[in-house]
């Protein structure tokens, strides 16, 4: 028999290949995909699952909808690529303005790549090349990617383990972490202190030579992390006396997951850079960076460039990716977004084992927690991975219902389904989600 000779396609068969001839990176939600629709997906088994985490926050309007599918299509039927850089087109064109419109203040012009990794590394490089500085400030427990320069950003040993060195110049704060933070333990709420803490360790911690603090306006990989209200202001307020800019990274939180554009409009602050991926074409690879005419334009020709940055196609879908958020979907992130974190709140306060619920919008968690210990430095109950682990297993085999699980301790439920899920969905996932912690403590 051939080894090309085509097999029945089977979950066991996908997950065999996957053994056989990827590199051995990727992390199993146990769910080979075969198609997908709205907010539900089927492997090849037959089986139908909700999906409430659409592809760590990607598919915003809905598995394979139509008018991205639909853009999409009539792109390619055009040209499939010209380098966006080298031959000026109309997606790449139309996107950029639109990005103009729809991103806060004067934010107006934008770069083009493929991922959120490589927005912050071009965000990164244009915030140096802006200031001439060349010092970051990121945060603990924050996520900006895998590559050497966004891994130097990242606040989490458990992906930087074996890569360093990465870049130099980076140095880390305390995150708006109110649940777990010393300054808040015996507080009702959060003091604001991580924001005084920037202004500590860039007084202690760099050469006065800062460029740039980046940070997340709710903290994804770090266990949908919100701050307080003033917090961001406060942030920016610390870069800008230093002379440096404040990078905001959206790639997670943008295109309406937080029930508003972007989540920096919850806390009414214009970023300097905007970085953005992940819903941007709903499930097509883009990334961008944007910012104000004057920053952008420090950027030269040649100083920064990407292939297949701008790719036609993928700009065409996220055109149409834009206009279904405006049609009707952030309305109803809003409206659904609040009706999830009530009920999200009766099952903290029913059961000891949820430490806290936290988000905004669709962008939800729900931190387990082990209350018969305490965590970190004495503060709060201990968080409990195991227990977040088996809820997520419960949720998939015995629910089917994809559910993420993350935060920095690996201990947090992550609702971030697409936002289009329906009432009747998010009762389901809810339910479903009180049925696996009762079946598991």
């Amino acid at each position: 028999m051939s080894k090309h000779q085509p097999q029945e396609l089977t979950n066991e068969r996908i997950e065999a290949q996957y053994d056989e001839y990827l590199m051995p990176i990727w992390k199993s939600l146990n769910v080979p995909l075969r198609r997908a629709a709205g907010c539900t997906v089927e492997d090849f088994d037959g089986t139908e699952y909700l999906d409430v985490f659409s592809g760590i926050s990607v598919t915003n309007v809905g598995h394979r909808n139509d008018r991205v599918v639909e853009a999409a299509k009539d792109q390619l039927d055009e040209f499939v690529h010209g380098c966006s850089y080298v031959h000026p087109n109309k997606p790449v064109a139309d996107l950029a303005e639109r990005i103009a419109e729809i991103t806060p203040g004067d934010l107006q012009k934008t770069f083009f790549c493929n991922s959120g990794t490589e927005a912050v590394e071009g965000a990164i490089k244009l915030a140096r090349k802006y200031t001439g500085s060349k010092e970051v400030v990121a945060l603990e427990m924050a996520f900006h990617g895998r590559t050497l320069g966004s891994l130097a950003l990242t606040g989490n040993k458990a992906y930087k383990d074996g890569m360093t060195p990465t870049i130099n110049n980076v140095t880390h704060a305390s995150a708006p972490y109110s649940y777990r933070c010393q300054s808040c333990a015996d507080e009702d709420g959060c003091t604001g202190q991580c924001a005084t803490d920037i202004e500590q360790v860039i007084n202690t911690h760099t050469a006065d030579d800062l460029a740039a603090i980046i940070v997340e306006p709710v903290m994804g990989e770090g266990g949908i992390v919100v701050p307080s209200e003033d917090w961001l202001a406060r942030v920016r307020d610390v870069a800008h006396d230093h002379g440096a800019l404040l990078v905001v990274d959206e790639v997670q939180t943008g295109y309406g997951r937080t029930g508003e554009m972007w989540a920096s409009e919850h806390f009414d602050v214009v970023p300097d850079i905007l970085t953005q991926a992940k819903g941007i074409a709903n499930g097509l690879p883009l990334g961008a960076l944007t910012a104000s005419a004057e920053v952008a334009d420090s950027f030269g020709a040649g100083d920064h460039l990407s292939t297949f940055g701008g790719n036609p196609v993928t700009c065409a879908a996220s055109l149409a990716t834009i206009d279904a958020l405006q049609d009707g979907i952030l309305d109803h992130t809003r409206t659904e977004g609040e009706w999830l974190s009530d009920r999200l709140m009766e099952l903290e306060e029913q059961y000891d084992v949820v430490g806290e619920t936290r988000g905004l919008g669709l962008m939800q968690g729900v931190e387990l927690v082990d209350p018969t210990t305490t965590g970190p430095a004495g503060i709060a109950p201990a968080p409990d991975s195991e227990l977040a682990k088996a809820v997520g297993t419960h949720l998939r085999e015995s629910s089917q219902i994809i559910m993420g699980v993350g935060g920095f301790h690996k201990n947090v439920m992550r609702f971030q389904p697409p936002l289009t899920i329906s009432r009747e969905q998010l009762e389901r996932t809810v339910d479903s989600l009180e049925q696996a912690i009762q079946a598991n403590t």
